[in-house]
């Protein structure tokens, strides 16, 4: 439809015309809206219409009129848009116009889109969902140009409703009426509903005995429905509520007993349980303050748009059951982002474990019948919605390290990630990631699109939410890809994905990934020295890397220094059991494993070195001093040890300063390797005299050997530039340790900031590796 505003056109002679051409987040935004609103205030004539993916504006005036509409485009843009001017020409001015008018979007021109990310609810909405005058007092799924669901709700582009999960839902009189008036904040909100026309809620008991639904309360507009779930949350019990990207488990955070019912129902003993706080005074966080330590930087990520889940320093005063996070001084905190969370909050008025609704390391769930088969034998009732999710989006996590947000989990509000590339490619590029927190990215030209969080790999509905995922990027986009990128590991699911998926695959170095992931995100041109330390990934000599230096670039990585290697019992089974690294760094300096006796079976096959792969990994390392210091033999999930080691330091006393760093020596082939030999020995003396000092020392040890190397190197190949990347760097002590060292020799850090450090920024290195490959027609290392 074509919506008109009748103007007064300029004196005879005067007029000027434009056509620009606007690119960037520019659809599900209300830029239209926005366009149509400048130009009438500027007595402007024209048009604006939806591209596929841009918007383009005919606007007619005097010269004067035109260049303030142009920068004023941009200067007065919505806060969620970013948009730019990529094409600006003068055309002949038309006579007979004299209307400015939103045209219907156009279809079939080449794709140059971008896909908005979830947004959290407005103030304006706010106001209206809290006033109970307003026809959409304590509607749960208000919302209006600037805010309500966007990647979770898009089936295509152009972004209009038809092409919405909002599609079923037909307007009544009065939402139609808004949608239609440009006066109207509204106007053209593809999901604007009502409690009349919109999406309804419905709580559903679960009985205990059978899983079955004992009960279904469904309530015009939910008011009823969200009353009996505070009801039920007042009372101990877990229910299951479908968000934006999916369902998440819900309970009371101050009621001890609920926690450790959630705890053995979902099988899920230590992992840290995420936190969401209701809004409360002048800048929503006062309620947060009562638990946790909030600098500004971490309060403006609380916050900011994505409204992520923030970890946070937890305050002793906090009344908060240790069980939210065991063995951990840190909560994962975040704030209400959708309608539906304010008015749960709100009449709740206590903090709620708010955790993902999925069965473990699983995508979350987003259908009502999935989540009843997968959720009843956790959840005592489950809150549904009947609008659909069109693909998963679990919450994004971040963390403030050197005064800036840095993400660990890129979801809901930051994902789908759009990302420059140095180069230019001639064929679009799928890449598949990894295994473990896994994401895909799509590339072609200058662009890459990084999804969001998936999941760990290796379930049934882990590899159908990737396969999705690897449909809709290409279909939103409308990119079809020339060419995959995987990991060099054979086992990795999404290895054997690629390897059978039809098109040429390029495999790629997990390390390399990981570097070139960093350097992609600073695109600059510097030679960069990065310490790439995570778990273990497959390296080039086939041995398991974790512990490594890269010096160059992407595409010409060097390695030049790595841990010495040990061999590992069980191989990747020591991820869950730190017991076996420590037994394996002992064993290898010929000494016993202090505590209980270890498994004799894992000794005698490290003897015969049968299924004992060597490896560099500082992540074992890190496992290794947690089973030492902490007495940790077996842990529940990925990274425990290591996580309860920084949490255990952050008691020391003092500020541990002037440790030495680790030994090096050059291996047969002129590598550089540090001896990890001393830190295991000073360990053992440690261990029962010095407690928190002593895990301090292990993250300062290390810091101080990041100098040492990067000193060599210099003094070597006159590196500037230093990168921190890989799992291991989430740790944030060790990471501002070393930045702060590295700072005082005079070398700029980097440091990932919208790239997660983890495996989830796998699939960007993996693009930027191939592309500056490609650039300089050099091969890839390949193991």
């Amino acid at each position: 439809m074509s919506v008109l505003s009748q103007q007064q056109p300029p004196p005879d002679g005067s007029a000027k015309a434009l056509q620009l051409r606007v690119a960037g987040h520019v659809q599900g935004v209300g830029f239209r809206p926005f366009v149509y609103h400048l130009a009438q205030q500027l007595n402007l004539t024209g048009t604006v219409q939806n591209l596929h993916g841009d918007v383009e504006i005919i606007a007619q005036g005097t010269e004067q009129q035109l260049e303030r509409f142009a920068r004023e485009l941009i200067e007065r843009a919505p806060s969620i848009a970013r948009a730019r001017i990529c094409e600006r020409r003068a055309i002949a001015p038309s006579r007979g116009r004299a209307t400015f008018s939103i045209l219907e979007s156009a279809t079939g021109e080449s794709a140059r889109i971008y896909v908005p990310p979830d947004y959290f609810t407005c103030d304006a909405c706010l106001t209206e969902l809290r006033c109970e005058g307003d026809r959409r007092y304590r509607y749960a799924f208000i919302n209006c140009t600037q805010c309500g669901p966007r990647y979770t709700l898009i089936t295509a582009l152009p972004y209009d409703r038809a092409n919405t999960t909002m599609a079923p839902f037909g307007l009544c009189t009065d939402c139609r009426r808004e949608y239609e008036d440009p006066a109207n904040r509204r106007f053209h909100a593809e999901p604007v509903a009502c409690a009349a026309c919109g999406p309804r809620l419905w709580l559903a008991r679960v009985a205990a005995a059978h899983g079955g639904i004992s009960e279904r309360t469904a309530q015009h507009g939910g008011a009823d429905a969200i009353g009996a779930t505070v009801q039920l949350l007042h009372a101990g019990a877990i229910v299951a509520i479908k968000g934006v990207g999916g369902y998440h488990l819900v309970c009371d955070a101050t009621n001890a007993s609920t926690v450790a019912r959630l705890r053995e129902r979902k099988s899920r003993p230590d992992k840290p349980l995420a936190v969401m706080f209701p809004q409360s005074g002048t800048d929503c966080l006062e309620c947060v303050r009562k638990h946790v330590v909030l600098s500004v930087d971490e309060a403006n990520a609380l916050t900011s748009g994505a409204r992520p889940i923030v970890l946070l320093t937890r305050l002793d005063a906090s009344t908060l059951p240790d069980a939210i996070a065991p063995g951990l001084n840190e909560i994962g905190a975040f704030l209400p982002y959708s309608p539906l969370h304010h008015l749960l909050l709100s009449d709740f008025g206590k903090p709620l474990i708010a955790t993902s609704g999925n069965i473990t390391g699983e995508p979350v769930l987003t259908d009502p019948v999935a989540a009843h088969s997968g959720l009843s034998t956790v959840a005592d009732a489950i809150l549904h919605h009947d609008r659909p999710i069109a693909r998963p989006a679990d919450d994004s996590v971040v963390r403030v390290t050197m005064g800036q947000q840095r993400t660990l989990r890129a979801g809901r509000g930051l994902a789908p990630l759009e990302m420059p590339l140095p180069y230019t490619l001639a064929r679009p590029l799928l890449a598949v990631g990894g295994h473990l927190k896994n994401t895909i990215a799509l590339a072609w030209e200058g662009r890459a699109v990084v999804s969001p969080h998936i999941a760990d790999m290796g379930s049934v509905r882990s590899e159908d939410v990737f396969e999705q995922l690897v449909e809709d990027l290409q279909q939103l986009y409308d990119v079809e890809a020339a060419e995959v990128v995987c990991d060099a590991h054979p086992d990795y699911t999404t290895t054997r994905w690629a390897s059978r998926c039809g098109l040429p695959v390029t495999r790629i170095l997990h390390h390399h990934a990981h570097a070139s992931a960093l350097a992609g995100e600073y695109h600059t041109g510097d030679p960069m020295l990065v310490f790439t330390w995570d778990g273990m990934g497959l390296g080039a000599d086939g041995t398991l890397w974790g512990g490594e230096t890269f010096l160059g670039g992407p595409g010409s990585w060097r390695r030049v220094a790595s841990f010495r290697p040990f061999r590992l019992p069980g191989g990747e089974r020591a991820g869950r059991s730190p017991w076996r690294s420590a037994a394996a760094l002992c064993w290898e300096i010929g000494v016993s494993l202090p505590g209980p006796a270890p498994d004799l079976l894992a000794r005698a096959a490290w003897d015969a070195d049968l299924n004992c792969p060597k490896t560099s990994s500082v992540g074992r390392l890190f496992d290794a001093a947690a089973a030492l210091l902490l007495n940790l033999r077996e842990t529940s999930y990925e990274g425990q040890g290591p996580m309860m080691l920084e949490a255990m330091a952050a008691k020391a006393d003092t500020h541990t300063a002037g440790e030495p760093s680790l030994p090096s020596y050059r291996d047969t082939s002129g590598l550089l390797r540090i001896d990890w030999a001393p830190l295991v020995s000073r360990l053992m003396t440690e261990r029962d005299d010095r407690g928190a000092a002593a895990a301090l020392g292990f993250h300062a040890t290390l810091a101080a050997t990041i100098v040492s190397v990067a000193l060599t190197q210099r003094a070597a190949s006159h590196v500037e530039v230093i990168g921190l990347t890989g799992g291991v760097f989430q740790n944030v002590r060790l990471t501002s340790l070393a930045a702060e060292l590295l700072a005082r020799e005079g070398f700029r850090v980097r440091l990932p900031a919208r790239i997660p450090c983890g495996d989830g920024g796998l699939s960007y290195g993996q693009i930027v590796e191939i592309a500056a490959a490609k650039q300089r027609n050099s091969p890839l290392a390949r193991p």
